[in-house]
């Protein structure tokens, strides 16, 4: 009997215990639901009475249904399964637990996060009401404005420069040729590009932008009444091979690294920057010194040129993304218009310029100005600045440049001199008057020295003879000089010649010596002979070989020659004169010095200008032909006497066999 009372002691002792454990649970769900919460679900899993019944089996039926959400357990478990369900229901909590943990966890972060977009969103919709209030200015912005204001009121009068350029075609001296030339090639229904060449200040950019002004009007042409004139220098064009930056043709920003728009960045779009080519669309793009832009970027250029359309490119570019703008579409799929005419300048020789970029141009040669050209621009000059000027000043300014933009500017310098030296006396209108004396002082000042340094004259010289050379597009007159001595020494005669002179000039020297051998009978191992170029100029080519020739027969001989006759061409072992290049450019030099006749290489003739003025061109074909048109008789008079008259022909003494 005692031992079956112990045995049920310890049965209703752990049926207590479960009792205290499903209260336990109960208890559990409550503080994780809260109390109203419970009662609801269980009300809706039909497990209300069950949760409230006094019988264990059926409260742990209850929490069957609460735990796993399980209406349909209707089967009241027995006792002894009842610590088995326990546990089940203990693991069930145990997850739900877990995932309410981690579900709060997020919870938190997201409403975190949510604070955080919130008050972000507040913040900038505070600053656009603050901009619609006041702007985005503020004081240090809005005294940078006033003083941007009130620089803008500080205007001066138009530059001395736009004010004397030439405002009509019809005003630009000395170019008629070329705007003739540009006039037919851009004025057109079907316009051409071209590159202009030419001396700097002769009017190039000047005759580019009339043009295109004359073309609108029109009906033919291309060119509407909004078309642009857009203007570049090449030596200032930077671009990167990366494409980041390209003015010329444009580039593509993209959205991280270069600065893109905000509302593009934000959204990782890249932006496309159209070029001067695209701004030029519908115009001219006037490229000034296009000879110096960088070779790959006039291959890049070139393409534009054929495609008239500018292609971008982007690893940034989603063609799928909707939130890229029309006009990025577009530019990106389609590319950007540069329908335009090319124009580019150069101050360079043709053959220095890019071979693909000349055969895609039409070409147009720009004159240098004359004396007579350069007085006329500073008369018509000094009629836009209504003031008088002495001829004298006139014919001076003309000597001392032979650019039409330079000798304005010395006009205007002494507009300002002459402005000074009448100090505050009332000028009434074309009543100042610029006197030589304010050219001095400009010259002085300036350190202005004249543009020809060698002057042909009446005189006669032996050993003496003006060649011609030519740099860029102007030609100059060289002053070639000779003297002979018999040798020092029996049959070992030397011959001297200036080092700086240049390689080909000393082979024109050294063929020199077999031609004057041939022409006159003589060695000139018999004599010490010394050639020299005045000035120690660079002669870069064969073109002075028959003014040699000359300067060395006449030290030879001693028979003057004349000192107004220039010769040119390179002459060959048989005394013959080779044809030479710049044949225009060296008439052109040896007009501004004054020379009155000049000798050519015959197989130039063609290349000698039609209607020349004050000198003559003579084409010869060996050097005996040259000669009887420079030497002066020696029974005449003495070398340094004055000649009148044409030259006669070649005494029979001094000539050579090879003539017969």
């Amino acid at each position: 009997m005692p031992e079956t009372g112990r045995k049920l002691g310890l049965k209703l002792s752990g049926e207590e215990q479960l009792k205290r454990q499903v209260t336990a649970i109960y208890g559990l769900l409550a503080n994780m639901m809260g109390s109203d919460r419970l009662v609801m679900r269980a009300g809706k899993l039909d497990a209300l009475h069950l949760m409230r019944s006094e019988d264990l089996p059926e409260r742990v039926q209850g929490l069957q249904k609460i735990v796993l959400e399980d209406p349909t357990i209707d089967e009241v478990p027995k006792l002894g399964e009842i610590p088995a369900i326990l546990e089940e229901i203990e693991d069930a909590l145990a997850d739900l637990l877990a995932r309410r943990t981690v579900e709060e966890s997020i919870e938190k972060k997201v409403a975190e996060r949510m604070q955080q977009r919130h008050e972000e969103y507040m913040r900038e919709v505070r600053l656009e009401i603050l901009r619609e209030e006041k702007g985005p200015d503020n004081p240090y912005t809005l005294k940078k404005y006033a003083e941007l204001e009130r620089l803008e009121q500080n205007r001066l009068s138009t530059s001395i420069g736009d004010f004397l350029r030439p405002g009509e075609l019809s005003e630009v001296i000395g170019q008629d040729k070329a705007i003739k030339a540009m006039f037919a090639k851009i004025a057109s229904p079907y316009p051409q590009h071209v590159i202009l060449y030419g001396p700097p200040g002769v009017g190039k950019t000047t005759v580019a932008r009339l043009i295109l002004e004359a073309a609108k009007e029109l009906p033919h042409t291309p060119f509407g009444q909004e078309a642009p004139f857009i203007e570049v220098d090449g030596t200032t064009l930077r671009w990167d091979p990366r494409e980041v930056t390209n003015p010329l043709l444009g580039s593509v920003h993209d959205p991280i690294y270069q600065g893109a728009r905000r509302d593009l960045a934000d959204g990782s779009v890249p932006e496309p920057k159209p070029g001067l080519v695209t701004e030029a669309s519908g115009g001219v793009l006037f490229i000034d010194e296009i000879g110096e832009l960088d070779l790959m970027l006039q291959n890049k250029l070139l393409k534009v040129l054929e495609d008239k359309r500018v292609r971008f490119d982007s690893s940034y570019y989603d063609p799928t993304d909707p939130n890229v703008p029309k006009y990025i579409k577009k530019l990106f799929e389609e590319g950007a218009p540069a329908d335009f005419i090319l124009i580019g300048a150069t101050t360079r020789d043709p053959s220095e310029i890019n071979p693909a970029l000349r055969s895609r141009c039409a070409e147009v040669f720009f004159e240098p100005l004359t004396q007579k050209n350069v007085q006329s621009i500073v008369m018509a000059a000094a009629q836009r600045l209504d003031v008088q000027v002495e001829h004298e000043v006139i014919e001076n300014i003309s000597e001392y440049t032979i650019e039409g933009r330079k000798a304005t500017n010395i006009l205007a310098d002494c507009y300002g001199v002459a402005l000074q030296r009448y100090g505050n006396e009332d000028i009434g209108k074309n009543a100042l008057k610029i006197i030589p004396a304010d050219l001095e002082e400009i010259i002085q000042t300036s350190r202005l020295i004249p543009f020809v340094t060698t002057q042909a004259h009446d005189r006669a010289d032996v050993g003496k003879m003006l060649g011609l050379g030519v740099r860029g597009f102007l030609g100059s007159v060289l002053e070639i000089e000779a003297i002979a001595f018999p040798a020092r020494l029996k049959d070992k005669g030397t011959m001297r010649f200036n080092e700086t002179a240049g390689s080909m000039a000393k082979d024109s020297v050294f063929n020199a010596a077999s031609v004057v051998r041939q022409v006159t009978g003589k060695e000139l191992s018999s004599y010490d002979v010394h050639i020299n170029v005045i000035g120690g100029g660079n002669i870069d080519g064969p073109s002075a070989g028959l003014a040699v020739v000359l300067a060395v027969i006449s030290a030879v001989e001693g028979i003057p020659i004349r000192q107004d006759v220039a010769v040119t061409g390179e002459i060959s072992l048989q005394g013959k004169v080779r044809p030479v290049g710049g044949i225009q450019e060296k008439i052109y030099g040896a007009r501004q010095s004054k020379v009155k006749r000049v000798l050519v290489p015959a197989d130039n003739k063609r290349e000698i200008p039609q209607s020349l003025d004050e000198i003559e061109v003579v084409p010869v074909e060996t050097v005996w032909d040259a000669w009887e048109q420079v030497f002066v008789p020696q029974e005449s008079q003495v070398a340094a006497a004055k000649y009148e008259g044409d030259a006669q022909p070649l005494p029979p003494k001094t000539r050579g066999s090879f003539r017969g």
